[in-house]
């Protein structure tokens, strides 16, 4: 059975489309793909069916990220009883979330030694991709190794 894990922003154009697809290459060159399913949604309706931002997809190009088959789309409440991680993107959206039975809720620079109890800022308002991308690949790198103890990967 894999583990499931769920990346959540507001939008699901900018931030948790690049962490699903940062963390998807790092679990592929981990060798987890068989381990791990992993996804992202927002909490807004606006993007739905949109692939992610410009200029995420930017980042993830020069970075040599596939963002293959990411689009957008909304929170579902079923989402909450599918996942076993939920992941924020920043405070507001995991207080949005509230206190669902089930899933592990958390935010992913909690994972960060240096950057923990801060929020990966939204691009999409203030333009700083480079940053947002260097925060999320660092912290995937701690959540992946710390899944892997967590679940015996």
């Amino acid at each position: 059975m894999k583990v499931k894990v769920l990346f959540l922003c507001l939008g699901n154009i900018c931030r948790s489309p690049m962490a699903e697809a940062v963390f998807r290459s790092k679990v592929e060159q981990a060798g987890l793909e068989e381990s791990i399913e992993i996804d992202s949604a927002g909490l807004g309706h606006w993007h739905i069916g949109k692939p992610p931002h410009k200029g995420t997809r930017k980042l993830l190009k020069k970075n040599k990220i596939s963002f293959k088959n990411i689009t957008a789309r909304q929170l579902e409440d079923e989402d909450v009883n599918r996942f076993d991680y939920i992941i924020a993107m920043d405070q507001a959206n995991r207080t949005e979330l509230g206190e669902p039975e089930g899933p592990f809720i958390g935010k992913l620079l909690d994972f960060h030694p240096a950057l923990q109890r801060e929020d990966v800022p939204d691009p999409y308002h203030t333009g700083n991709f480079d940053e947002v991308y260097d925060m999320i690949h660092s912290s995937c790198e701690y959540f992946l190794d710390w899944l892997r103890k967590r679940e015996n990967l």
